[in-house]
């Protein structure tokens, strides 16, 4: 099977708003978001049955532009490599959908959007509501009722995308015939929430945080924002990875004197990392993004109903690297336990890749080949 092809051209992003005042989205907790606007972009063209439509959810920092490009065919989609005529998700006979998930700032509502009930157009801040993985996978079904689709081919995911797949898939079972959960978790141990407890700390300390009402202000809180890239940059990444990239390299030969300036080239990279987040990516988007991850555990919530899922015929592929140390295999192995404990028709595979977590966004011929073998 060919798992290449020609590059995907110029992409148009699309907006929608799926939820609205007179008619909001409700939360799990009660709480409502009105109006809800979603960016998301589509690639291939839909089957006259609808029965061709492969869902992506995207991790913590992704956004809707998964594939092609917006004008510069040099900028391209965060998953490109996958996404294609020939590739794993073959646009040639496959419709593809990736939307920016709520609370994002890549043009789907989220905490830096406009409050509308704020009498002077400030932004939500602090004042968004908190929301769940479940919360989500709501908006994504919204978006999935907007085009006339009934039933998905697929939903895949990587990381924190892999942990809606599974949720949508507990959830609606008759909506994903087949699940593909790359290095995802169901149960963040204590080291993941610490990780990413210390990464809002940073944030939020920053005196540029402003309480949350940093947004049109002219100053954010950038230090406390690249210092948590940084430092979970370095999760995504393996001690295998760091050596064969930079090993001891230094900028300034290794004769130089000690200084407090960047002088080894890991340290030139990561501080790179933290800089070119800042033009990306919002503060208030990463804290409200990072929390639902660490109260995510559907396989505790006593109405989980394996059975439904099995009934449904929901198919599961489960894929982690053997270098990943932030959701490392174990991580795939509790997922896979619970969906067989259920008798549900699943598989987990470990691919070796040196690339630690970030490898479910890299050219990894085995990942490529188990993705395309599900889905076909």
């Amino acid at each position: 099977m060919t798992l290449s092809g020609p590059l995907l051209g110029r992409v148009e992003t699309q907006r929608v708003v799926l939820f609205t005042r007179d008619d909001p989205l409700v939360l799990e907790s009660g709480g409502t978001i009105g109006p809800v606007e979603v960016a998301y972009e589509t690639y291939g063209e839909l089957a006259p049955d609808g029965g061709n439509a492969v869902f992506i959810c995207h991790a913590l920092t992704g956004d809707a532009h998964a594939a092609g490009h917006h004008g510069d065919p040099e900028r391209r989609g965060w998953w490109d490599n996958l996404i294609g005529p020939g590739r794993p998700l073959d646009t040639d006979r496959l419709f593809v959908i990736c939307p920016n998930l709520l609370g994002g700032c890549r043009g789907t509502t989220g905490p830096s959007s406009p409050d509308p009930d704020s009498p002077d157009g400030r932004a939500y801040g602090l004042r968004f509501p908190h929301f769940t993985i479940r919360d989500l996978v709501t908006v994504h079904r919204g978006l999935l009722a907007h085009l006339g689709i009934e039933r998905l081919h697929g939903a895949i995911g990587g990381s924190l995308g892999g942990m809606q797949v599974l949720q949508w898939a507990l959830d609606a079972p008759e909506q994903v015939e087949r699940a593909v959960l790359v290095c995802a978790s169901a149960r963040l141990n204590a080291q993941n929430i610490g990780f990413t407890a210390v990464a809002r700390t940073a944030i939020m300390r920053d005196p540029g945080f402003q309480d949350g009402d940093y947004v049109g202000s002219g100053r954010g809180p950038d230090h406390g924002m690249a210092v948590a890239r940084m430092m979970a940059h370095l999760t995504y990444v393996s001690v295998e990875a760091l050596a064969l990239k930079f090993d001891r390299e230094r900028r300034r030969g290794q004769q130089a004197r000690q200084t407090f300036d960047i002088d080894f080239q890991v340290e030139s990279y990561l501080d790179h990392q933290g800089r070119a987040f800042l033009e990306r990516f919002d503060a208030l988007s990463y804290l409200y993004l990072t929390r639902p991850m660490d109260y995510f555990e559907p396989f505790a919530e006593p109405g989980v109903d394996l059975g439904r899922v099995a009934a449904a015929g929901t198919r599961f592929l489960l894929l982690s690297f053997d270098t990943d140390w932030r959701f490392g295999s174990e991580h795939s192995a509790y997922i896979q336990q619970h969906l067989a404990a259920g008798a549900l028709d699943s598989e987990h595979r470990e691919i070796r890749s040196p690339w630690g977590h970030d490898s479910f966004l890299l050219d990894v011929p085995e990942y490529h080949a188990a993705v395309a073998e599900f889905l076909a």
